[in-house]
């Protein structure tokens, strides 16, 4: 009886793990399927175009042809397409950041006439499609003199609902406990010093996921910028400076592979670096 017992113990074992292994498994191959596109693009950046079609999936490049970053680096003008798309970015993550914040943290913490008509307003227009708005936006631009200028492009990109951003915060700012509000205006602060100096930093795992996201949503948007730049190449963005690989008669894959990896480099660096607060204002934003 104890022989009999002693193999059951691991056998039973290891149908208990079964599961989380099968699930383990399912989980890396998912993610490696993933990755791989990625990782077939950095492959494609360090090949000739003639190994890059003729090497199908092989990801070791014979030679490794450094001259393709080079190439994408400065004839195709993408170190300034880089510059524009950080100054774009970052400006526009800060503007977004504190409109939304501050509109979340009024919806959340204030009862006004027509407040649940706005937060379902602002549900609403989730389900607008984003290519509704680029012909009012770039009429408007256009009007108030701000096209083909950097200025305008951050503002028609700020200028968007961004309406999970808000409902993160919303969410966020509605499990915070009033009493905080309570002792700072007792220590006589106002509506700005108790947003900025209280609430606004207990918000910031939420505030590092709406400025990942934002961050990402601007970094690749395409639309505007072309339109904003259209007249004046030297404001491209990188997602628009792609364009510079497609000739009329011929496209530079391996080049146009390299300005990939390199626009994509600060995306996943930033994800990287921010990913615990991101995950931190998820979870609270979907706890509330």
């Amino acid at each position: 009886m104890t022989h009999v017992a002693a193999v059951t113990r691991p056998r039973s074992r290891f149908l208990r793990r079964l599961p989380w292994w099968l699930g383990a498994a399912f989980l890396v191959g998912t993610a490696a399927v993933w990755v791989f596109p990625f990782v077939w693009m950095i492959s494609a950046s360090l090949k000739d175009n003639l190994e890059m079609f003729s090497g199908g999936l092989n990801l070791l490049p014979d030679t490794l042809v450094w001259e393709n970053y080079v190439r994408a680096w400065n004839d195709a003008n993408f170190g300034r397409y880089l510059i524009n798309t950080v100054v774009v970015t970052v400006i526009t993550v800060v503007i977004v950041t504190v409109r939304c914040a501050t509109c979340g943290y009024v919806l959340a913490r204030y009862r006004f006439k027509g407040s649940k008509l706005f937060l379902g307003v602002l549900i609403a227009t989730l389900f607008v499609p984003t290519g509704y708005t680029i012909i009012p936006v770039v009429k408007v631009s256009m009007q108030l003199g701000l096209i083909d200028s950097l200025g305008g492009m951050i503002l028609a990109l700020s200028g968007a609902a961004y309406v999970s951003a808000i409902l993160l915060y919303y969410g966020y700012f509605r499990q915070i406990p009033r009493e905080l509000e309570e002792a700072a205006v007792i220590d006589g602060a106002g509506f700005f010093r108790t947003f900025f100096s209280v609430m606004l930093p207990l918000a910031m795992p939420v505030t590092a996921t709406v400025a990942i996201l934002t961050f990402i949503t601007t970094w690749n948007s395409f639309f505007l910028p072309l339109v904003f730049s259209f007249s004046r190449p030297e404001i491209r963005t990188v997602s628009v400076g792609m364009q510079a690989f497609v000739g009329e008669t011929a496209t530079d894959w391996t080049g146009m592979a390299a300005a990939g990896v390199i626009s994509i480099l600060p995306v996943v660096a930033v994800f990287v670096f921010m990913q615990r607060y991101f995950m931190e204002g998820i979870s609270g934003a979907v706890k509330s």
